[in-house]
């Protein structure tokens, strides 16, 4: 079998997100892919990949966002996390997709290893490179949460 297209891994990283938040929260929302990719929320977890393609996938959320997300992966009341439970969060959640994503790479011939997730904390954050790289970006959200999707693929 062929190699899948960049887009094509990217959109099974988006469903494995939401497939992810999905089980672990309740909430479904909107997967869009926008026209243009956006900067990084303030809380960023990724995580490299390491197969037929090289990459990095990237998850950014608000604090606000993630304090949802942990509340409901938990059990624990939004205004008890603390700033490091959300940074576990939400590496936990980076760690979920690329788990899920690696499964359902199964049924392809692509095979791919992961490196353990990290994670960057700050604001106005961006990637800037020297090399031609793809980017593809996604969008996840309802009215309650929302994720930004990056993959960089080398």
């Amino acid at each position: 079998m062929k190699d899948l297209s960049i887009s094509r891994i990217g959109s099974i990283f988006a469903d494995a997100l939401a497939e992810v938040v999905a089980t672990t929260t309740g909430f479904s929302f909107d997967t869009v892919q926008p026209e243009s990719g956006s900067g990084f929320d303030e809380l960023i977890g990724f995580i490299g990949l390491n197969g037929n393609n090289q990459g990095i996938v990237f998850i950014s959320a608000s604090e606000s966002t993630m304090r949802i997300i942990c509340s409901y992966m938990t059990g624990i009341s939004e205004n008890e996390l603390k700033i490091n439970d959300l940074e576990d969060g939400l590496c936990e959640l980076v760690n979920m997709t690329a788990g899920s994503a690696k499964l359902r790479f199964n049924s392809t011939d692509q095979t791919y290893t992961l490196s353990p997730p990290f994670l960057l904390h700050g604001r106005d954050i961006n990637i800037s490179t020297k090399k031609r790289v793809q980017f593809n970006s996604w969008y996840l959200g309802n009215e309650n949460i929302s994720l930004k999707l990056k993959l960089v693929f080398y």
